[in-house]
């Protein structure tokens, strides 16, 4: 049995997605440690592009059924794609982030928030009114300053890049990430005409 947790969370991930797709796959799921309620996030790629990502933002689960459920989702479920198929599976890379519980940010304004977020560590939860949008720290390395990631954060909760409100809070959560080498999948060579 691998005691490595990353290993077996991923295992886990794998088997779930390709349970759902009818693809026979097992995973072990003896570890007492995932009987624990967990908050996780199951983010899947294709040549390092998002090819889906659900997850939850309060452990209110045992982390086993957190994962499995969130697997699942983020393959067939997340509507910014249309489901996963069984035949991309193979060429998909699963990464998990186990959250921190989330903890609510002190600042006077737009500005002072700014100053208190720390890139490339914090995940970010954005709540104002009905509007709601988190990004996980990994989402820095696209979006690298608090400016233009606030922005983007706004824009997820489906509000324009420089609203303000004194009514918002910032709640923000560190993640431990587990990920699969990246998947390659050969293309076919493009002949152009003449070759």
């Amino acid at each position: 049995m691998s005691t490595d947790r990353g290993e077996i969370l991923l295992s886990i991930a794998r088997a779930a997605i390709s349970r759902a797709l009818h693809l026979p796959l097992s995973a072990d799921e003896g570890a007492h440690w995932l009987l624990d309620p967990g908050a996780s996030f199951v983010t899947l790629t294709q040549h390092a592009q998002l090819r889906g990502c659900i997850g939850s933002l309060q452990a209110h689960r045992p982390l086993l059924a957190d994962i499995k459920s969130n697997a699942v989702s983020a393959a067939l479920h997340d509507p910014r794609f249309r489901p996963l198929r069984a035949q991309e599976l193979a060429s998909t890379t699963i990464e998990i982030s186990l959250l921190t519980p989330p903890k609510t940010m002190e600042f006077r304004n737009e500005a002072d928030a700014l100053l208190r977020l720390r890139p490339g560590v914090d995940g970010v939860i954005f709540e104002f009114s009905r509007y709601r949008s988190t990004f996980l720290p990994q989402v820095w390395n696209q979006l690298p300053e608090p400016r233009q990631f606030m922005a983007h954060l706004k824009r997820k909760a489906g509000l324009p890049d420089d609203f303000w409100d004194a009514g918002i809070r910032l709640s923000r959560y560190s993640v431990s990430k587990y990920s699969e080498p990246e998947k390659l999948m050969m293309k076919p060579l493009a002949i152009r005409p003449g070759e």
